[in-house]
């Protein structure tokens, strides 16, 4: 073995500065995609945030301005302009070039606060072609600006005066496209979605968002209620059982909690908890807290009031969570965050005192409002006997065997690989289609399931109920997981499941009731990644002796715009997957270097959770409205 190595001193390298943040971007926003330019804004607003938090800030504004320059502008106190004792430069210069610096830290600055802890503002300027500071302090507007990679043009000057009452910050950037590679374009409605939820949870804050580009466009948020704001709009297309929103708030060793609840008469617990206004996705010690005391208050009303028929009788947590929307919302001046991706809350303290502050409240709420209590608890009741049905329909299907029950009712023909990362399972739709798939299908890694017509509607139906529809118990057993509170993601036999339906409205509504059913009772393997949508052709176009597959009329009228028009193309609109040979479905839809399959992601489970209500549930009028709006949209839903 040959000892000599070239591994040296000089091969060490010492990244300076913002070099570090533009040799590896991503360690600070997470990609150099979508998520990571729109990223960029949320660290200047989350600094404008704190401003509002410590009270000093009322307004906010976002820009989108023509040429994917963002501005941000606050009312706050300004950033302040003297010396920086320790770098020698202004403080405004050493908050945009120096990591780790800025008013979070000390402890005087914010008691609370979001972002990156002090890294925001630097990797903002180190990734943008150019950025300027504006700051309005002292009755002075001073200015800087940066390029290149966040180096000083020169130093902070002031450049007019204003009111001596006018303070506040404006930040204007423009994303560098040797760093976001993929795109620069923002997209409106994610700039909506997180500037209406900053608003809800921090009330009486206003933030406009406005967009230059194209066609002018503005949206304001103030939301005076806040959360209870929050919890009537993630309800608006619900039937709530009670009218008000349950509001209940406290501090605690300088920790401020504040919770709303309603419930409503669907199936599903949809509980949103956030820490300093970021969303914690993998919940955390305020979340559970806040579980614990729901379950324990309602269990001893419960029995208190002598609701409980039998003596010993007691509700679940999952019990006393269906038919919950709840808002979670924890203000720390000194939180930890754990978690794949940061998102959940560790800090141990948190647990008691959450627990303390909700359960207080809401046993006074209970014992206040018996009427309403009753309800809830009725409710929770129904949702326990429904629990102890799925129970046994678990156990029934358990009982079958492991693939027994799917090669009875599904037919299903498992693939030759036992190894779940190369395996893959097509969902399709009737058993003509089903026929070509398998005969088509590569048997060493493809496994396929022919469903007979549309399956349940699970929008409307609860866990018990979905157990005893054999397309769905079908669906449980070839995937292999389990499903409620045995369900285990390590379980899961296929890595890519694969939904093939027509490309018509039929095939599109089959589409959406299996999404339905995998976001309501299989939610981890769509959050992982695993469920896609195959995209079969739409035209078949044969020019001589060239046949050309094209999934959709642009497509189409692209490819037409190629071919020489001596030759009349013969244009065939495909039907159905069943009229296609197994040879035809092989090579446009389900090889693996000829496909084109859809990932179907859950970015924004409250918007997913809505689009669903509207779709799905109950209402026909929000389903109409929104169908007609977004007509293109639904046929090809990628949630």
């Amino acid at each position: 073995m040959n000892k000599e190595t070239h591994y040296t001193d000089s091969d060490i390298q010492v990244l300076e500065g913002l070099e570090a943040v533009r040799k590896r971007p991503g360690m600070y926003i997470g990609s150099t995609g979508e998520k990571g330019l729109h990223h960029l804004v949320w660290e200047i607003v989350d600094n404008a945030v704190d401003e509002a938090l410590a009270g000093f800030c009322d307004d906010i504004e976002v820009i989108i301005d023509k040429g994917d320059i963002i501005e941000v502008r606050d009312d706050g106190r300004g950033i302040p302009t003297g010396i920086n004792e320790k770098t020698g430069l202004s403080t405004v210069e050493t908050i945009f070039t120096v990591l780790h610096a800025g008013g979070k830290f000390g402890g005087e600055g914010y008691k609370v606060s979001g972002g990156l802890h002090g890294v925001g503002a630097s990797v903002v300027n180190a990734l943008s072609k150019w950025l300027e500071v504006k700051i309005y302090r002292d009755g002075n507007v001073y200015y800087q600006r940066f390029e290149n990679g966040g180096k000083p043009c020169e130093p902070l000057k002031i450049i007019e005066s204003c009111d001596v009452e006018r303070t506040g910050s404006t930040i204007r950037f423009k994303p560098d496209e040797e760093i976001f590679k993929e795109t620069t374009v923002y997209d409106y409605d994610i700039l909506y979605k997180r500037l209406q939820e900053i608003a809800f949870l921090n009330k009486g804050l206003r933030i406009n968002l406005y967009d230059y580009r194209l066609e002018e466009k503005h949206d304001s948020f103030l939301y005076n209620g806040g959360i209870i704001e929050y919890v009537q709009m993630l309800n608006k297309n619900k039937t709530v059982l009670h009218d008000d929103v349950i509001y209940l708030s406290g501090t605690e060793d300088n920790i401020f909690f504040e919770v709303a609840l309603q419930y409503n008469d669907g199936y599903n617990s949809n509980v949103y908890s956030f820490t300093n206004n970021i969303n914690t996705y993998e919940g955390g010690m305020h979340e559970d807290g806040v579980k614990l005391a729901l379950t324990r208050v309602i269990n001893n009303y419960g029995k208190n009031a002598k609701i409980f028929k039998e003596k010993d009788e007691s509700l679940s947590g999952e019990d006393v969570r269906e038919g919950l929307t709840m808002i979670i919302s924890c203000k720390h001046p000194d939180p930890q965050f754990e978690g794949q991706t940061k998102t959940k809350l560790g800090n141990s303290e948190v647990k008691k005192i959450a627990s303390d502050v909700f359960g207080n409240g809401f046993e006074r709420y209970l014992m206040e409002n018996p009427n309403v209590a009753r309800i809830i608890i009725e409710k929770a009741m129904s949702a326990s006997r429904a629990r102890i049905a799925a129970k046994k329909a678990r156990e029934l299907i358990r009982r079958k065997g492991d693939l027994e029950i799917t090669a009875f009712y599904g037919k299903l023909t498992d693939c030759k690989s036992k190894n779940p990362e190369d395996s893959e399972i097509f969902l399709v739709e009737g058993d003509s289609a089903g026929g070509s798939a398998k005969k088509g299908r590569d048997y060493m890694t493809q496994a396929i399931l022919p469903l007979r017509g549309k399956i349940l509607n699970v929008e409307k139906a609860r866990l018990d109920r979905a157990l005893s529809n054999e397309e769905i118990k079908t669906i449980i057993t070839a995937f292999g997981t389990g499903i409620g509170d045995e369900f285990d993601l390590n379980k899961l036999r296929y890595h890519k499941i694969i939904i093939m339906t027509d490309a018509d409205v039929d095939g599109s509504h089959i589409r959406v009731l299996l999404l339905t059913l995998f976001y309501r009772f299989f939610r981890p393997i769509v959050e992982a990644g695993h469920v896609y949508a195959a995209q079969p052709p739409l035209y078949k176009i044969t020019h001589g002796k060239t046949i050309k597959y094209v999934l959709d009329d642009k497509e189409k009228e692209e490819y037409l715009a190629t071919l020489n028009p001596n030759v009349k193309p013969e244009i065939a609109r495909n039907k159905g997957l069943g009229e296609m040979n197994p040879e035809e479905l092989r090579d446009t839809t389900m090889a693996k270097d000829t496909r084109i399959l859809k990932q179907i992601t859950v970015d924004d489970l409250k918007s997913a959770d809505e689009i669903f209500e509207k779709l799905m549930g109950e209402e026909v009028e929000p389903r109409r409205e929104f169908i007609e709006k977004n007509a293109g949209y639904v046929i090809n839903l990628d949630i």
